[in-house]
């Protein structure tokens, strides 16, 4: 596979160092409109061709795939232009700005018979795989309840930066700067990781966005700080289920910490992912439920979203999570937005 790397901002380099190591997987070109940025980028990490515009790299056409590590207000022109080019596309997280756009680029890379995948990077934690596994095995029985949490404290610490003077942290405070807030930076990795460990997706919810007061003014510099911080969420899921589901940036002692927490009416699993102290997986089963005995569990080794994107190339077989998928992880997002504005809950409809 020839891929080419769309973007060379700092999500591009986790990008790069995974396909890096995959094999028969070459790195052949990169594209941003820095120029500064992009010689940087490739020579790093030994990348041949640079170009200032994706213009310029569609002229050359050589490649067969591209990792979209564009800003997320560009992932929907830029993708339909790959599209029309034929080319297979790996995208960042959320596939567009809003569902209808996500549906539309699905619909256009299902049409062109091309291989779509978003990189929901949490996908990676073989512990939520391992929880999906035994959900959809019956090991717990019918879910009944779910709790899912994405907890960060960059508003608090200064762990990641100092986020009151580095743009990389502004602009996601900033709607005017393309920032749909918490809810659409983390909100889609929270809403995936629900719904893919429970094995159900939402039907319906209803959702508080918070924004608190950070600096004078509301503002820094040319940073109007309107973006929410914190959101939080009920919902029921296609199965039957109720849920909970919230994040915020105010969580003080976490540094970036996501947990799922599954009830059955046979037993329980809860998936705990952090930066910090790695992850982890227990269960309440069986006899165990009677005594609230929670054990460890062991999960197998997963394949990373590059290494089944790079195969689903190789084989011409789609994987998961795909266009569609990560269109209708847009949907909650926007179900979210949308019972903030009428304070009433709202339904998740099939497009």
């Amino acid at each position: 596979m020839r891929l080419l790397i769309l973007g060379t901002g700092g999500m591009a380099n986790t990008h790069a160092e995974n396909f890096a190591v995959l094999p028969g997987v070459e790195m052949v070109a990169a594209v941003d409109r820095d120029p500064t940025r992009v010689e940087a980028f490739a020579a790093k990490h030994g990348v041949g061709r640079r170009f200032l515009s994706l213009e310029e790299a569609l002229d050359w056409g050589e490649f067969d795939a591209v990792a979209n590590v564009t800003p997320d207000a560009v992932h929907y022109a830029t993708t339909m232009a790959l599209i029309k080019a034929g080319k297979h596309v790996f995208c960042e997280k959320p596939l567009a700005t809003d569902a209808e756009k996500a549906f539309e680029m699905a619909e256009a890379a299902e049409a062109a018979g091309l291989i779509n995948m978003v990189n929901f990077t949490y996908r990676n934690v073989p512990q939520l795989q391992e929880a999906r596994r035994r959900v959809l095995a019956g090991e717990i029985g019918a879910v009944k309840h779910i709790e899912a949490s994405y907890l960060q404290s960059w508003l608090v610490s200064k762990a990641w930066g100092d986020w009151k003077t580095e743009t990389q942290w502004l602009w996601r405070l900033s709607k005017s700067h393309g920032s749909n807030g918490v809810l659409g930076d983390v909100g889609v990795h929270i809403f995936d990781f629900a719904v893919y460990g429970a094995g159900a997706d939402v039907s319906q919810a209803f959702a508080r966005l918070l924004t608190f007061d950070k600096a004078p003014g509301g503002r820094i510099g040319e940073y109007p700080l309107d973006a929410n911080d914190s959101f939080v969420m009920t919902a029921q899921f296609a199965n039957g289920a109720a849920g909970v589901i919230h994040a915020t940036r105010w969580a003080s002692g976490h540094s970036n910490d996501l947990r799922l927490r599954i009830y059955g009416d046979k037993g329980a699993l809860e998936v705990n992912h952090s930066n910090k102290e790695g992850s982890g997986l227990r269960g309440c089963l069986g006899a165990d439920v009677e005594d609230f005995v929670w054990r460890d569990l062991e999960a197998p080794k997963t394949p990373t979203t590059y290494e089944r994107f790079a195969q689903a190339v190789r084989s011409g077989l789609g994987d998961d999570p795909d266009f569609r998928h990560a269109a209708r992880i847009q949907q909650i997002v926007d179900l979210a937005a949308r019972t903030e504005e009428t304070r009433r809950e709202a339904e998740l409809k099939a497009p």
